[in-house]
């Protein structure tokens, strides 16, 4: 993601989201989606789907890459140009005053959109900010290299457009969101062979620092010690038996 932003490469975090929230926040607040693995299904076929979603992702992913180098290559040889292109050249004759909008609270950029991603731009643009006016794009100009978009949007959100990564950045979230409902099979899992049926469990996800970490886990296995009939009184063997609890 710092290769992709760039300039914004500052604010990765700030654009680290797994279905649009935080990803601590997902986390923490973790709900199953049914709609997408259906708990219906045995857990083999739930890991297949799963198995099969990240492939896939990973696929387009490289796709992505590819299309994405090929863009930025092709984006640095015509920064060398001196001019010919819309990077470069006066867009006298081509913006007309019409074509803007500037008020006390919207205003208009200029978005020079290469080929390759022309229709992706026209699919995502309103979603890189919740303060881009609806269907307020207009493409302004075309030749063999891309395109020149306007769009319309809230002034105070510039900054937060501009710093928008593409669509590159989405798909290791989206396999962030797999991996997240793996773990929680996961601990599904562990607690029947653990603890028979019926199921009954209570899971929790405990924030902490590498500082921290190791204190936390000796506490934990400290105070779950009763749950592991297997456990040997050593502290050293206490910390082995309770791995399980770590997912």
């Amino acid at each position: 993601m710092r290769e992709v932003m760039e300039q914004s490469s500052d604010k990765v975090l700030e654009n680290a989201l797994a279905n649009g929230v935080e990803l601590m926040s997902y986390m923490t607040k973790f709900q199953w989606d049914k709609a997408k693995y259906p708990t219906a299904l045995p857990l083999s076929s739930l890991t297949d789907i799963i198995n099969k979603e990240v492939s896939q992702m990973e696929t387009e992913l490289k796709s992505r890459a590819a299309a994405y180098n090929s863009v930025k290559m092709s984006l640095q040889s015509l920064e060398h140009k001196l001019d010919g292109t819309l990077q470069t050249r006066s867009l006298n004759g081509i913006v007309r005053k019409e074509d803007l909008v500037v008020s006390e609270y919207l205003t208009t950029l200029l978005v020079v959109v290469t080929r390759l991603v022309t229709l992706n731009w026209e699919r995502t643009y309103e979603s890189l900010s919740e303060f881009v006016v609806p269907r307020s794009s207009r493409k302004l100009y075309e030749d063999g290299e891309g395109g020149l978009f306007s769009v319309t949007l809230f002034k105070r959100a510039v900054c937060e457009f501009k710093a928008k990564p593409c669509c590159l950045c989405q798909l290791p979230y989206e396999v962030f969101v797999a991996w997240i409902h793996l773990k929680a099979m996961r601990v599904f899992v562990e607690s029947v062979l653990r603890y028979g049926l019926p199921v009954n469990y209570q899971a929790l996800v405990l924030h902490t620092d590498k500082k921290h970490s190791k204190k936390l886990r000796e506490e934990l296995a400290s105070l779950f010690i009763h749950l592991d009939p297997t456990a040997t009184a050593s502290k050293t063997d206490v910390r082995g038996q309770i791995h399980f609890l770590y997912f």
